[in-house]
């Protein structure tokens, strides 16, 4: 059953109640399969979802499953040589673009009717807020719905965080990834602000499709999180498919460009260039999103291949002194923005004191290892309670809520998850699981380093992708794997191999020993573990 839907029920004139057994507020991946299950068990549950463009969640409407749609279509356009010139990037954009929003269509309207169509389960569409402890009041088209619930379930996921600069929420072109998603046509320059995973998999993406791309990155070092080989190495990648970094810089202002476009004033930190302007000296339109700045201080001048040599211009590294708080700025034009500087929970509108619900210092909804909030009988599932932002976290908090529910002796809890795997599909994926050499130093940890080139796999030669490299941490004494990097093609498969050795706690001889079939990518965890 469905309230607010373009087939939906008439609601009466004055506020309707629904008293019921769960409240689930957000349909993303953990409140979606929850409500499925509690529907089996018999229990009464009111799914509540703010848009109809959002039913099935984040993932397959505006993240995980049109951004790798998006991702494979300009993989084909590069590999078939459609980005060469304008009119073919065109149409290959305008055909990926297509098929993304065919493959949300779809799997939006079957995530809606996998619920609205089951008889202890209602969908309403509004924004909802509490009330109460356990009342909530959900704005829908035709008016307010009250609802009551025993159990209360948040599972709102999260939104774009948005920095402070002066014309970002005001310029035309100006988007997130939500919005770059769904272009009707493609920029032929886009400056990326953020040099996070989800930027670079943006930056990945449209060099493949033409477009000439320029990451913005705030501070000196490029992922600093990760191993310097492997940033090195996943550095390397995107400046051969053509982006260009600038780092220490600072996006001052944002503001629409005379040719249609839009306007950028960067100051870069460490930085001397005698011809630097402010944007507002600078006419509007004059410049590129690759502008030259060469003449920098303390600089490493990079050059890379791409498949749109005119709309680019030499860029240099730009690396900080302590002494040097020099500091140049300059205009940067372009056709599209892409603000990826993080996720934040989506707890605006929530009125989560009216039920007692308390949040983190970071905006989270704060939740013990149950993921029980502030309030009794009410939980907080996916990205909303601050845990790692991925569906399948989403999924197996879904598992230590059911937990609770199902009569369990002794209920799964967020301690209980064990090695926690990421993928960032670039060119060539990215993918890692446990602890890196980085962190296997910081925490005092006696340790050998596996090394293998990808161009030594096999496969990989067969397939023609032999770029990247394989790393892995190995505790010296015991064998026990403490982390695994993986810079390869269908590493995105891989690394579930070494995630399940070491949830079981099997020793790096295991996967130097196993038996794997032949020609296959995940065969190179032979040589890597030996």
């Amino acid at each position: 059953m469905s309230i607010s839907t373009p087939n939906a029920i008439s609601t009466p004139s004055t506020s309707p109640t629904i008293t019921t057994d769960a409240l689930i507020i957000g349909f993303g991946k953990g409140g979606k399969t929850l409500a499925a299950k509690l529907s089996a068990a018999g229990r009464k549950v009111v799914v509540a979802e703010a848009s109809a463009d959002m039913y099935g969640g984040t993932c397959i409407n505006i993240g995980c499953l049109p951004s790798k749609s998006l991702i494979l279509s300009a993989e084909q356009a590069r590999r078939d040589g459609a980005n060469s010139t304008p009119e073919t990037r065109e149409a290959a954009f305008e055909a990926a673009i297509k098929e993304k929003r065919r493959v949300t269509s779809m799997l939006r309207d079957k995530n809606y009717h996998k619920l609205a169509d089951q008889d202890n389960i209602t969908v309403i569409t509004g924004r909802a807020h509490f009330t109460g402890p356990h009342s909530v009041e959900i704005a829908t088209a035709e008016g307010p719905v009250a609802v009551t619930a025993s159990k209360i379930f948040i599972n709102t996921g999260a939104t774009p965080r948005i920095p402070d600069i002066p014309g970002i929420h005001t310029t035309p072109g100006v988007y997130t990834s939500t919005g770059l998603m769904d272009l009707d046509d493609m920029p032929q320059r886009l400056v990326i602000i953020g040099s996070g995973f989800i930027g670079l998999e943006f930056a990945s993406m449209f060099a493949d499709f033409g477009t000439a791309v320029t990451v913005l990155q705030h501070n000196a070092e490029f992922l600093p999180r990760e191993d310097a080989d492997v940033a090195a190495a996943i550095r390397a990648q995107l400046e051969a498919q053509g982006v260009k970094f600038l780092f220490n810089a600072d996006t001052k202002a944002i503001a629409p460009a005379a040719d249609g476009g839009v306007r950028l004033s960067v100051a870069v930190k460490g930085m001397t260039r005698g011809a630097s302007q402010a944007c507002d000296s600078t006419p509007a339109g004059t410049g590129n999103a690759h502008t030259d700045i060469t003449g920098a201080t303390d600089t490493t001048t990079t050059t890379s291949p791409t498949s749109n040599p005119t709309d680019h211009a030499t860029m240099s590294h730009v690396q900080t002194k302590p002494s040097e708080p020099a500091e140049a700025r300059f205009c940067l034009t372009t056709d599209a923005v892409l603000v990826a500087t993080g996720r934040t929970p989506n707890v605006e509108g929530l009125h989560l004191e009216a039920a007692g619900v308390e949040l983190t210092e970071r905006g989270a909804v704060k939740v013990d290892d149950l993921l029980r909030t502030t309030a009794a009988d009410i939980w907080a599932l996916g990205d909303v309670n601050g845990g790692p932002q991925h569906t399948y976290i989403s999924l197996d908090d879904y598992r230590v809520v059911w937990s609770q529910l199902n009569g369990s002796d002794r209920p799964y809890t967020v301690k209980d998850r064990k090695h926690v795997p990421s993928s960032t599909f670039l060119a060539t994926p990215y993918s890692r699981v446990g602890l890196n050499e980085r962190e296997a130093k910081a925490a005092g940890l006696d340790y050998v380093v596996k090394r293998l080139p990808v161009a030594a796999v096999p496969k990989a030669q067969v397939m023609r992708r032999p770029d990247g490299l394989m790393k892995a941490i190995v505790e010296r004494n015991t064998g026990r794997i403490l982390g695994a990097m993986l810079l390869s093609v269908e590493s995105h498969e891989v690394i579930n191999i070494v995630k399940l050795a070491m949830d079981l706690d099997a020793p790096a001889s295991t996967l130097r020993d196993m038996v794997f079939t032949h020609p296959t990518i995940a065969e190179a965890l032979n040589d890597l573990f030996a």
